[in-house]
């Protein structure tokens, strides 16, 4: 379900050997595969990294330390340690990240329906993106106190439509994690919830009559690796699946 066009997703890096332990394996799940990140799976001695955000996107011409993604690849494959990356394929899954967006924001509320954006051509209700539209208009001082409840975030970033303010009640609800701007062309909406928009996307967007609730980009994904931690250990029985403790978005609010 991943948009192959351009996303690198799947086994980047193999590590396995021969003399690799099938008794049970240590999963180290992440948003980025930061140096921080990659120092942390060598010393909980995970065998896999599961980074949400691909690892590798380019072809690589050379492999040097002097790179620091570079860097962490020699490290992790010296440590026998694999990196899985899923990005869209988890944004476009039922039960994926964008859900649990449309979950945590509209919590509390009656959905009169829930669409997919960019719907998957093989499997239902999964694509790229959601429209939620509630039974009752909601206020936008509301639902962004929804959405920072369900993100654990002290603060995100509001843009309300031209003449509007917190009370802007909101009905539609259209919804990417990370980065939405190309997934919402087209798509009409009271409110697009997302990591980022470029600047002039979020004054096309508020000049047209719409509100924007932006969290930084993977601040809209991380809270969902708890959700697929569970998933996993469902699915793995012998598998000891951690969360980062040093993976976070690169932004801070001073």
């Amino acid at each position: 379900m991943a948009d192959k066009t351009w996303d690198n997703t799947g086994l980047l890096v193999d590590s396995s050997s021969e003399e690799t332990s099938s008794d049970g394996i240590r999963v180290l799940l992440t948003i980025d595969l930061t140096q921080a990140v990659a120092d942390e799976a060598i010393k909980s001695q995970s065998n896999i990294i599961m980074a949400y955000h691909p690892f590798i996107f380019k072809g690589l011409k050379s492999i040097t330390p002097q790179d620091p993604q570079q860097k962490s690849l020699i490290k992790l494959i010296q440590n026998n340690i694999s990196v899985y990356c899923p990005h869209t394929a988890v944004d476009s899954a039922k039960g994926g990240v964008n859900d649990f967006l449309a979950d945590g924001i509209s919590k509390g509320l009656n959905e009169k329906s829930r669409e997919t954006i960019e719907p998957d051509q093989n499997e239902e209700e999964c694509g790229m993106g959601r429209l939620v539209t509630l039974a009752n208009p909601v206020s936008l001082a509301d639902l962004v106190k929804n959405a920072k409840a369900s993100l654990n975030l002290p603060y995100v970033q509001v843009a309300p439509a031209r003449g509007q303010d917190k009370d802007h009640q909101i009905s539609k609800i259209a919804i990417c994690a990370g980065s939405g701007g190309s997934v919402f062309r087209g798509v009409e909406a009271d409110l697009f919830y997302t990591g980022e928009l470029s600047h002039h996307e979020a004054l096309y967007f508020t000049e047209t009559g719409s509100s924007i609730i932006a969290c930084n980009h993977s601040n809209t994904e991380r809270a969902f690796l708890s959700v697929m931690k569970k998933q996993l250990e469902d699915e793995l029985s012998n598998a000891d699946v951690i969360i980062s403790k040093t993976d976070k978005d690169p932004y801070e609010t001073w």
